[in-house]
Order: structure tokens, then C-alpha cells, then sequence
């Protein structure tokens, strides 16, 4: 059976979609298709691969609209997911692409360097006794140190896509759960402050990264608890931390969320003041009550419970 790949080609200034057909052969990857139609039929397509085992993440490419690692994915389940012999490759999403289906990392890499992200360890530590630590504390972090840099992430970031001046990469925020959490870690503080100054309570919360990562790692959980550790360690003055704290007291208050207040909560009375227009046409549809008063969700301690034991659990 002959397989259609429509292939979004790039050369300069030029963009157009080029159709490649090849032969679908058991067990063949995009990768291999790829490679097939670069040797036979068109040596000028260009695209990233070194590994070709699912390690160095330098292939990953989208398919249809989603990343995938092309050395992974195999062709014949594409078919079938799609129900459609006809696919279309592109370059990842949320880079600057050079030619076809490369893509700039460099400018990834500057931006990781916000987080600082290198581990300086404990003082208790040293060459000679070394950097032990307990299996508890290892697992806290060891799934986030599996993370290979495809870019898969960052491709189908939602947040990334409206604005990434001020968002971090998802896997750059896995990157910084993995110091965070170490406990080895001197300062975690240094990590976690320079993430959230770079925008760590601005994720929209779409899991578009955790459910197109190939490795099955979950950077919207990675957010999350980084999101815990401002907490946990006191960096609690941004925007995003007072938000987060507006909504437990609301629920744990009453047991429903007061809308009316919480912007007030999260930015202050001076910041929420600069919303007053858009506050008034909420109250012209009836949308926004100030003066209503919320009433005590009669399940409240029901409610409380379950906050207590999500704390407990914790």
C-alpha cells in the first residue's frame, strides 16, 4: 500500500506543502519514510535525527496536527488513527523554523538559562562523601529527569502559542520541578523565583504538553508542583500564589467561590481598580453583584473534610 506524505517544506523565504508517496512497509516510522524519501526521491528535504531510538528527541516532528517523535511512531498506526492514508508532516510548532522540518533551538536553550539550571549541592555534601540522598527523595523528582528535549511540549502549548514572552517552555518548567525538588538542592529557592518570574502561574492548564509528551511525563503536573513548592517555601507575592490562596479560603470559607472579590485578592485594591470598566459592564448584564453576599454551601464540612484529607495525603 502507497502512503500520501503531504510535507510542509521551507527554503528561505519560501513555504509550500511538497506530496511525497512511499511504499508502506511493516514497521516503518515517519522517521523511515523520511530517510526513504530523502535517498530516493528527493535529496533537499531536510530534517533532524540522530538516535533513530527514542533518546535524543532530534526528530520530533508534528503529524497531523500533533508532535510526535518521528522514530517512534509507526506509520501503519497513523493510518489507522487517522482512518486516512494521506498525512501530513510539519515542523514543530512554537519554533522558528530554518529550512522544512528544522527548527532554532537556540533560542530554547537561552531562555532555560533563566532558571539556572544546575544543581549546587548542600554544603553537607563533598567529592569525597558525595551527594547521597534517600530512594523517598529520588522519586520525588526521577520521572522529570527522563525528559529528552524533543520540544513535543512546547509544540502544542496553548500559552506558548498566544504569547511565550512571558512563559517558559513546558519542558523547561520540568527542568526546574527536577531542581526544586531535589532535595540535594543548596537553594531550590533560586530555581523556583526564577520561574515564577518568568511567568510560572500563567499556564492556561490545557494538557496539550502532558498529553503530547512521548515519554509519558506530565509537565502540567511539573507546573503544579512548582505551583505547591511557592508555597511550601514562602514565595508567595506574585499574582498567581495570592490567587491560589483566594480560591482554598473562598472554598474552605464557605464553599463556594466568591467571583466578586477575587480579583481584588489576587492583584490588590490598586490593580483591581484599573478592571473597574470592565467590572461595571459585568454589573450592567447582571453578571456581577458586589453586594451580594455569598451564601454557606450547606455540604461545608463535607468540603473541609476532603481538604483536610487532600492535605493529609499530601
Amino acid at each position: 500500500m502507497a502512503i500520501t506524505l503531504n510535507i510542509h517544506r521551507t527554503v528561505a523565504d519560501k513555504k509550500w506543502v511538497q506530496e511525497y508517496k512511499v511504499e508502506l512497509k511493516k514497521g516503518m516510522t515517519i522517521l523511515e519514510a523520511l530517510n526513504e524519501i530523502k535517498a530516493m526521491q528527493d535529496p533537499t528535504l531536510s530534517f533532524t535525527a540522530s538516535c533513530r531510538s527514542s533518546i535524543c528527541g532530534a526528530c520530533a516532528v508534528r503529524v497531523n496536527g500533533n508532535a510526535e517523535l518521528a522514530c517512534e511512531v509507526l506509520v501503519e498506526d497513523l493510518v489507522k488513527r487517522y482512518k486516512s492514508e494521506t498525512l501530513t508532516v510539519e515542523p514543530l510548532g512554537n519554533f522558528k523554523v530554518l529550512r522544512d522540518l528544522i527548527v532554532d533551538w537556540d533560542p530554547k536553550f537561552d531562555r532555560m538559562k533563566k532558571i539556572k539550571p544546575s544543581l549546587h549541592p548542600k554544603k553537607e555534601f563533598s567529592p569525597e562523601k558525595g551527594c547521597k540522598q534517600s530512594i523517598a527523595d529520588f522519586k520525588k523528582y526521577d520521572e522529570y529527569a527522563g525528559c529528552i528535549l524533543c520540544g513535543a511540549c512546547v509544540s502544542e502549548c496553548n500559552k506558548s502559542t498566544v504569547d511565550e514572552k512571558d512563559f517558559l517552555d513546558p519542558f523547561t518548567f520540568v527542568k526546574a520541578a527536577k531542581l526544586v525538588l531535589d532535595s540535594r538542592s543548596r537553594d531550590p529557592k533560586e530555581h523556583l523565583q526564577a520561574v515564577i518570574d518568568a511567568g510560572l502561574w500563567k499556564c492556561m492548564k490545557c494538557q496539550e504538553c502532558t498529553a503530547n509528551c512521548p515519554k509519558g511525563l506530565k509537565p502540567a503536573e511539573a507546573i503544579e508542583k512548582l505551583h505547591e513548592a511557592t508555597f511550601k517555601l514562602g514565595l508567595t507575592s506574585s499574582v498567581g500564589a495570592n490567587h491560589a490562596k483566594a480560591l482554598y479560603d473562598d472554598i474552605y470559607n464557605t464553599g463556594r467561590l466568591d467571583e466578586s472579590k477575587l480579583s481584588i485578592q489576587s492583584e490588590g485594591l490598586v490593580a483591581a481598580a484599573l478592571r473597574a470598566p470592565f467590572a461595571m459592564r459585568l454589573m450592567k448584564t447582571g453578571k456581577l453583584d458586589p453586594f451580594e453576599k455569598v451564601p454557606v454551601n450547606p455540604e461545608i464540612n463535607k468540603i473541609r473534610d476532603i481538604l483536610k484529607n487532600a492535605k493529609e495525603a499530601e
